[in-house]
């Protein structure tokens, strides 16, 4: 099976109208710059977005934003993105909102099989509207359902012909549980190299989950928010 794909345009070319997909990223580290760049140019409307956040004005998953690309999104921080909360407030936009380790935990069954789970996090607050709870050893908790996509859209640092991938420092974050909790994974790489230079102890992302690989082209990189100290 050839996982490698000459151009992200091509990679993202049957992402469907109405299709539900995870991009991985926190804040702008790690996001899959080149795949979101693509899908705007294709153009293609009414996505469902799972992401921890929604980037910036004007960069990452925000470009989407302003495209009017996006229908719904589920994720846990949105509060660099001015645009964002116009549509919401508009009714534009129906956005979920979810405490992070849940947002993560749910990411994570979803990869691992497991339908739901039961967590603390949410309960006797507006998190816990309309789901089921239970009470374990004297102590509330929510059930809480798994995600998962029809499109994973990932970024690594390296990564072999097979798909097994290696994330760089923070650019770890929710890659590797997305690139497992999607029907088809897409991964962008900085560096592309040949099946065995990656060491097995290495991996972070075994290829098996991965069915799609692009070198990206460029990379800005940015900094969602720079804060210095006056001299």
């Amino acid at each position: 099976m050839n996982k490698v794909w000459p151009t992200a345009e091509a990679a993202v070319e049957d992402i469907f109208e109405g299709a539900t997909i995870m991009l991985g990223g926190f804040g702008l580290c790690g996001i899959p710059e080149n795949l979101i760049d693509a899908l705007v140019r294709k153009g293609v409307k009414n996505l469902h977005t799972i992401s921890n956040n929604m980037g910036v004005d004007g960069f990452g998953m925000g470009r989407m934003l302003e495209a009017g690309m996006i229908a719904s999104h589920t994720g846990s921080y949105v509060g660099e993105n001015k645009l964002l909360e116009e549509r919401v407030l508009a009714g534009k936009l129906d956005l979920r909102l979810i405490p992070q380790g849940t947002l993560a935990e749910r990411i994570r069954a979803g990869g691992a099989g497991i339908p739901a789970f039961y967590t603390p996090a949410g309960v006797g607050t507006v998190v816990a509207e309309g789901k089921e709870s239970r009470e374990f050893d004297g102590k509330m908790y929510l059930m809480e359902r798994a995600l998962r996509a029809d499109f994973a859209l990932v970024k690594a640092w390296k990564g072999d012909r097979m798909g097994n991938l290696i994330y760089r420092k923070t650019a770890r974050n929710f890659n590797p549980m997305m690139a497992t909790a999607a029907r088809i994974t897409i991964a962008e790489l900085e560096q592309m190299v040949e099946p065995g230079e990656i060491g097995p102890d290495e991996v972070m992302t075994p290829g098996i989950y991965v069915q799609r690989i692009v070198v990206g082209e460029r990379y800005e990189k940015r900094i969602e928010r720079r804060t210095v100290r006056s001299e």
